[in-house]
């Protein structure tokens, strides 16, 4: 089975190879053969990592048993609708959020068409005003002009000026003027003859022209005004009006965005649920059962993926031993020859061309079979060219639309997965130093447990030493004493004897019964037996008791000195221990909670962290949905919008030809003016 397996995917990998660059293609054979070999173990060995990992997860469920399975599947039961119900919602706001874009759009392209359409009627409004205002001037002047020379007499002066010609046409063109008063102006300025009377009449009809012409120009000139003031107006409108709805634009682009991408995320989310769900529900089930054939199928897979290792390394020594590759380079042709990949350019453009012209419009279709028609309406086949036209028009519109919402998504999605994959890395820095100072923390908490635990050994054997001590005192104080009042009793015994003067009778001795009983019966109470005086010994013996007494004196007095001084090096050394304890303890804390804390905020970054990664899998399923929805228009907008174009300038031209225009060219440079057939 894994060697079928092995040759599978070797036929399918070479069936893959041939859609390669040629560099590839002029590798070794048997190299790329090896290369694909190696990929393959490196992907059964990756597949073996991730069904361990899945295995590992799956005999958790089995450890952790039905609690635990019933808890996530009533989680997973209540969270699927609330997470269905956020998805619809956030489907309608998209849905909202397109709808708003596409109008904002739409009334966009409305403005600044409306912008263009009023400045070029600006432009030819102003260009009627100048050439008025010129002509008028022109004609003024030349009736101030004839006026004044009538006047002053020098009206044949003035009949050979070119100001009488401006006026002669001007007198001829003018609708306003009576044709007595016109037959008498051409009169004198064809010769210049007339009465005085005749004369004044004449300069009275020439002031009466100037007057006119005066109050005409005047009331252009505030037309004029009154244009350029409302042309001002609706400009600075629109101008307000286009910035709004960009705004708008931009804003519900980013929305819209960040929404696609939460409701990718939502979906993954339920489906993810979904499938847990069933898994869970499917599992609880028949749990030991399933356990038993899980362990069974990872047995099997786990020794048939190393029988399958063990076939690629076998394969793969094979074709890199020396003598093979010395015998293939002697029996396989060349690489050229391995496969044949010749797609021509030629050939490339017959298939394109192909395609192209496989594209039609239906309404062209149409617009052709109308003018071939026998009766042509030709107002219908114009407005049929209008309608096509706004067709295109609107066709263009919404390819800028659409161009303006893939361009804003791509660059708002990219700039989100650059600001994730930051995110991504800094959280990843932040979890390692995270558990850097948590393995220091941890190593110095060791530390200072040790260090505690040391301190409390000393104090304790300090203590012990202390007590042993004491101890020790109390005893010698004891045995000293007795030995003092022994010694004390026998001098004084002694002096009784031989020093009456110096003895101190004892306290009057209490008669026990016993006595008592012995003195009733007539009986004496027992005495020292009598003996001689030996004064000398006895004073020798009294001084050796009194250098006795002494020294016992001395070495209680010095036993006291040095208990006072250990117990007071012994209370200070318990209040240093005890500061110090009390230090390593607070330390010790501090160090545990910043521990807890750092292990904490490890933990926030670490789901904070998975959770960024899914959004950036997310943003990164949403640039791929929009690379599907944009590619192609990106790709191709200028070649439609090139086409678009030359349909529409050929629609006008048939539409021009077809309203009488003469299209016969007049070729300058590269430029070609139509001249139109009155």
């Amino acid at each position: 089975m894994a060697m079928l397996r092995t040759l599978l995917v070797l036929g399918l990998a070479a069936g893959t190879m041939a859609a390669q660059q040629q560099q590839t293609l002029t590798a070794n054979p048997i190299r790329k053969v090896v290369n694909m070999l190696q990929a393959m173990q490196k992907k059964v060995e990756a597949e073996g990592e991730a069904e361990e990992k899945l295995y590992e997860k799956f005999m958790c469920y089995c450890k952790n048993g039905e609690g635990a399975l019933s808890k996530s599947i009533a989680e997973a039961e209540a969270k699927g609708p609330q997470l269905t119900s956020d998805i619809e919602a956030g489907e309608m706001e998209v849905k909202q959020l397109k709808g708003d874009v596409k109008q904002h759009q739409t009334d966009r392209a409305a403005a600044k068409t409306a912008m263009a359409e009023a400045k070029t009627i600006r432009e030819k409004e102003a260009a009627t005003f100048a050439a008025l205002k010129s002509d008028a001037d022109a004609n003024i002047a030349a009736v101030t002009k004839a006026t004044a020379a009538i006047e002053k007499g020098m009206a044949g002066a003035f009949l050979q000026s070119s100001g009488a010609q401006v006026l002669r046409n001007l007198v001829l063109a003018q609708n306003n003027i009576d044709d007595y008063s016109r037959e008498e102006i051409t009169s004198f300025l064809s010769n210049g003859q007339g009465a005085a009377p005749g004369t004044g009449a004449i300069t009275g009809i020439l002031k009466q022209m100037g007057d006119t012409m005066n109050k005409d120009l005047s009331e252009a000139a505030g037309e004029e005004a009154t244009s350029i003031k409302n042309f001002d107006e609706l400009m600075a409108a629109k101008t307000k009006e286009v910035g709004a709805l960009t705004k708008g634009i931009e804003e519900k682009m980013v929305r819209l965005g960040e929404l696609q991408v939460q409701i990718v995320e939502m979906k993954e989310d339920l489906d993810d649920t979904g499938k847990a769900l069933l898994e869970d529900k499917k599992f609880l089930g028949d749990l030991d059962k399933n356990c038993a054939d899980k362990q069974k199928e990872h047995d099997a897979n786990t020794k048939l993926r190393s029988q399958e290792l063990v076939a690629l390394a076998d394969t793969i020594k094979v074709l890199n031993d020396d003598d093979a590759l010395e015998l293939f380079k002697k029996t396989l042709p060349g690489a050229a020859s391995f496969m044949q990949l010749q797609v021509t350019e030629k050939e490339q453009r017959r298939q394109a061309l192909a395609v192209i012209k496989a594209v039609h419009r239906p309404e062209l279709s149409f617009l052709a079979m109308a003018l071939q028609g026998k009766k042509v309406s030709f107002a219908k086949v114009l407005k049929m060219i209008d309608e096509m036209v706004s067709v295109l028009q609107a066709e263009q519109q919404d390819d800028n639309d659409k161009k303006e919402y893939c361009s804003m998504q791509f660059d708002l999605a990219d700039d989100k997965k650059k600001g994730l994959e930051r995110e991504v890395s800094n959280l990843g820095k932040a979890i390692e130093k995270g558990q850097e100072g948590v393995a220091a923390l941890a190593d110095e908490i060791k530390a200072l447990q040790a260090s505690i635990t040391a301190l409390d050994k000393s104090v304790a054997e300090a203590t012990e030493q202390r007590k042993e001590e004491n101890s020790e005192f109390t005893e010698l104080m004891a045995s000293d004493g007795a030995a003092k009042e022994i010694l004390g009793f026998a001098k004084n015994r002694l002096n009784k004897f031989y020093n009456p003067k110096l003895y101190k009778a004892p306290p009057k001795k209490e008669l026990t019964d016993e006595d008592r009983a012995t003195l009733a019966a007539g009986g004496t109470l027992a005495t020292a037996a009598a003996f001689s005086k030996k004064s000398e010994e006895s004073n020798g013996v009294i001084a050796l008791i009194d250098l006795m007494i002494k020294d016992l004196t001395k070495e209680m007095t010095e036993a006291k000195t040095s208990e006072k001084l250990a117990q007071e090096d012994y209370e200070e050394a318990m209040k240093d221990g005890a500061e110090k304890r009390a230090i390593d303890t607070k330390t010790l804390a501090d160090k545990e909670k910043a521990k807890a804390e750092m292990s904490a905020e490890i933990e926030a970054n670490t789901e904070e962290k998975g959770a960024t990664v899914k959004t950036l899998m997310a943003t990164e399923k949403h640039i791929q949905s929009l690379h599907g929805e944009c590619d192609w228009l990106l790709k191709y907008y200028e070649v439609r919008k090139e086409a678009r174009a030359g349909e529409v300038e050929s629609l006008k031209t048939a539409k021009s030809v077809l309203s009488g225009a003469d299209f016969s060219l007049m070729e300058t440079g590269s430029s070609h003016h139509l001249r139109g057939k009155a």
